[in-house]
């Protein structure tokens, strides 16, 4: 990639301004998972480490380009401190002399963290003064919130065409893993795409047809393709309207020599309800008044087998009703084969996409996986080969 890392750029006595992001989930002002605060605390270490002063950016839900309190980022700090070890600053703006004044107070590896990004019109417009207003704060500019690359922003794309840029050590990483998975992966290659709609991974199956050797289709999607060949699917969740579709994806992956792996047996239910009673049919037997909740066991059998075959494993979206038991039996004995092989040094493994880490972490999973991105619509967009315009800035 034709991008700096931290390595490549000069940081003593820099103010180094770090595009994170922070956008954590929250209850009541308390964090529930702090896990996107660790992600960055080595390219803190790593520029306090050089020299530098880091000085901290991020966005906080969505405020529309105005100050909200609610949204403030300054609840952040003590969680920051405590997982840091480190003196963190507030300042009540990301800009002007207000950001000025408590980035004149840091002292030697101290922390500064800078308002909400968003609680300026001129971030999500991508102006350009205001990404200068941004840099005045800094020497240095580095972009750690891969997960806010999606977006042509002031904090995530101007203020790197004004600033020397570099990406930060988890940028570098997940970029690193991506690019492995992807971009010049060691073969066979498995992607398994699921989710509740055909119409919303379009762009993802497409781009994926070309680059992988074997594409297992899960979910609500798999109902699709399953009516798309005249199979009944009952009450099941369907896209009715992408049955075509459907079946021109697996018409083209016979062309391009992609194995599509679909249910060959189904757990079915009369209703959507955690316990709800079920059984295990062939593909082609969904009663009239069931609905399909999972793969059965022969198809996770058949997806294992894959896995086992397989060098690169790339993963987004659950293979079915994973939040409700026992409809996360396939999606569970998937993930944990994945991990083992990962374990074992097979196959490198790399998922991303909110309903995917959610479902893996809840496998146990998730932690022995190469890399599990944090990234939602990022990592979904990078996987359906768009460029990424904060990515794109750091060229």
């Amino acid at each position: 990639m034709g991008y700096k890392t931290l390595d490549d750029i000069d940081l003593n006595n820099k103010r180094a301004l770090i595009r994170v992001d922070l956008n954590v989930p929250a209850d009541n002002g308390a964090i529930t998972d702090d896990t996107r605060i660790r992600r960055i605390l080595p390219t803190i270490e790593a520029v306090v480490a050089k020299g530098g002063k880091p000085i901290l950016l991020s966005h906080f839900g969505r405020p529309k380009g105005k100050a909200n309190p609610e949204m403030s980022l300054g609840f952040i700090s003590d969680a920051l401190a405590s997982l840091s070890g480190r003196m963190v600053h507030f300042a009540p703006d990301c800009i002007g002399e207000t950001a000025a004044k408590v980035i004149a107070q840091q002292g030697a590896g101290e922390i500064v963290l800078l308002e909400n990004t968003r609680f300026h019109a001129g971030e999500e417009k991508n102006d350009s003064d205001f990404a200068a207003a941004l840099a005045g704060n800094g020497d240095v500019y580095v972009n750690d919130a891969f997960s806010a690359a999606h977006r042509a922003h002031a904090s995530t794309e101007a203020i790197a065409r004004i600033l020397p840029s570099c990406a930060g050590r988890n940028m570098q990483t997940e970029l690193d893993a991506l690019e492995k998975a992807l971009s010049s992966p060691e073969r066979p290659v498995v992607a398994v795409v699921g989710g509740a709609k055909v119409s919303t991974k379009l762009d993802l199956i497409g781009n994926l047809l070309e680059k992988v050797d074997a594409i297992v289709i899960g979910g609500g999607m798999a109902n699709t393709f399953l009516a798309a060949e005249g199979k009944p699917i009952g009450k099941s969740l369907c896209e009715h309207d992408m049955l075509d579709t459907a079946r021109e994806i697996a018409a083209r992956a016979k062309t391009v020599g992609c194995d599509l792996i679909l249910p060959s047996d189904v757990v079915v239910a009369e209703g959507f309800a955690a316990h709800s009673p079920n059984k295990t049919v062939p593909a082609d037997a969904c009663p009239d008044d069931m609905m399909i909740l999972d793969a059965g066991d022969e198809t996770t059998a058949t997806i294992k087998a894959s896995f086992e075959s397989a060098k690169t494993i790339v993963w987004n979206g659950p293979l079915g009703a994973f939040e409700i038991e026992p409809f996360n039996r396939a999606t569970n004995a998937a993930a944990l084969v994945a991990a083992e092989l990962t374990t074992a040094g097979k196959v490198l493994s790399v998922a991303g996409g909110g309903d995917t880490v959610a479902a893996l972490n809840a496998s146990g999973a998730g932690k022995k996986f190469s890399y599990v991105s944090t990234a939602g619509g990022a990592f979904l967009e990078w996987l359906e080969g768009k460029t990424l315009p904060g990515v794109a800035a750091l060229g």
